[in-house]
């Protein structure tokens, strides 16, 4: 839809279905308020659904500019069934940026809220623009409130997490306190939010609760639920894996790799691996210089009786820049290249420039799983 400050925004399908049942709700509450407006109605109605969202928009283009801030990088952003999301790809450095990353968004949700209300002072509010800006004014105070709730993936379970974080000194036990407590949250609204609404406690008129409503209250229960309680389960695994993204290493995961040129029969090289206990191939050019890796799937699939007939040079996949990585890349920097070029093998170089061996993309699944499968610290 656009890339402010940079970042792509982009609507979900689910969006068209949010805005397709605000419509519906918010026109007939306008039959009731504006009844002269007829069909007309629902033309307002997908109005204020459009001002609605793009309320969140700024919601999270204030997360977005604050990430940008402290250099952190933003994917996308993303308008979706229930709010949007700002994909932010690092963690901040410190608790306290971390609080104001997370505070920005309900800070702008509540100050559109302030600009809607004096808007509601300059025009009748018995009027369609009066009506619009009641419903924004209200939506973007639910908004505020919902995302200070102090459980992950909310706004305020992120600043849950700054502040326990910022006591402890460790950011792995505010996560996972903010996630319990998101966790809770979610049970909460299952069970409270219907009981809520058929009480009449939330203004809706009891006199209006019927088996329908009955029934939605329970689904919108249901799906909000689903929403904050798969949400901390993800943040909970995304700290446990960036907690054991500084064991993965390229240079404990590199297999050891032996030289060989263009015309090396694939057994006579992998006979001279076999004594040298190597693991990899490297085809190099006269001087010695590398410009291909034997792939070890190709290998797999030659018979070994046709072996000593096959040139390894038919079985290497060409380098480029991408496929070599330096062997002193750790954790979420060699992530990050191995995301930038994907392949299933690497060469691994010192950083003199010397072959070190060659990396192959299943060791690190591997390693990856194993290290994930392990206790948290």
């Amino acid at each position: 839809m656009g890339r402010p400050f940079g970042v792509p925004v982009y609507v979900s399908p689910s969006w068209f279905l949010v805005a397709a049942l605000i419509t519906w709700v918010f026109g007939d509450q306008l039959d009731r308020v504006l009844p002269d407006l007829g069909p007309v109605r629902y033309l307002v109605s997908l109005f204020f659904a459009v001002a609605f969202y793009a309320s969140v928009l700024v919601h999270e283009l204030a997360h977005t500019v604050a990430a940008l801030r402290f250099k952190l990088p933003v994917r996308r952003i993303q308008l979706q069934f229930f709010g949007g999301v700002s994909e932010i790809e690092k963690e901040s450095e410190t608790p306290g940026r971390e609080f104001v990353l997370a505070f920005v968004g309900p800070l702008l949700s509540l100050l559109l809220a302030g600009a809607f209300y004096l808007g509601m002072k300059a025009v009748d509010p018995a009027t369609v623009p009066g009506v619009l800006l009641a419903g924004l004014m209200i939506s973007n105070l639910l908004v505020a409130a919902f995302n200070l709730l102090p459980g992950l993936p909310l706004d305020g379970g992120r600043m849950l997490r700054a502040v326990i974080w910022g006591i402890t000194g460790k950011p792995m036990a505010g996560t996972v306190a903010a996630a319990w407590v998101g966790r809770g949250l979610a049970i909460a609204v299952l069970l409270g939010l219907p009981l809520l609404t058929h009480t009449g406690v939330l203004g809706n008129r009891t006199a209006d609760i019927g088996g329908m409503n009955t029934v939605m209250d329970a689904l919108l229960a249901a799906i909000l639920a689903a929403i904050i309680w798969t949400g901390a389960g993800n943040s909970l695994r995304m700290a446990r894996l960036r907690e054991h993204l500084p064991e993965l290493r390229a240079r404990t995961l590199t297999r050891r790799a032996i030289p060989v040129e263009n015309a090396t029969p694939l057994s006579e090289a992998l006979r001279r691996a076999n004594e040298a206990g190597a693991r990899a191939l490297v085809v190099v050019d006269g001087q010695g210089d590398p410009t291909a890796i034997v792939r070890e799937t190709a290998i797999a699939s030659v018979p070994e009786h046709r072996r000593p007939w096959v040139a390894v040079s038919t079985l290497a996949q060409d380098l480029t820049d991408g496929m070599k990585v330096s062997a002193d890349l750790t954790g979420e920097e060699l992530l990050d290249h191995l995301r930038a070029t994907p392949a299933t093998e690497y060469l691994v170089l010192e950083p003199g420039g010397t072959i070190y061996g060659v990396l192959s993309t299943l060791d690190v699944e591997k390693a990856f799983v194993k290290a994930m499968a392990r206790p948290q610290s």
